[in-house]
């Protein structure tokens, strides 16, 4: 009995994480794409979305809130060293 209650638990679970982890995971490969490219004003309008999808992510537990910090910080800086070394 139990295992099929934890399965329906893991099952909500997944519906209502999976939109978040892969927004998250979409916004920071487009504001990496964009850094990359040297589109400096808009990677940064897409470094807020992601950093702000990763807050929401981690606020809902669907990612642990040291995952989100990881790659914010990592983010952030990649778009700081782009507009130093412009």
């Amino acid at each position: 009995m139990p295992s099929k209650k934890s399965h329906r638990v893991s099952v909500r679970r997944n519906i209502r994480n999976v939109p978040l982890r892969t927004k998250s995971r979409n916004l920071i490969t487009a504001a990496r794409a964009a850094i990359s490219n040297n589109e400096l004003d808009n990677a940064h309008d897409l470094v807020q979305n992601a950093v702000s999808a990763l807050d929401k992510a981690a606020k809902k537990g669907a990612i642990h809130k040291s995952n989100a910090s990881r790659h914010k910080s990592r983010i952030m800086s990649q778009l700081a060293s782009a507009k130093k070394d412009q």
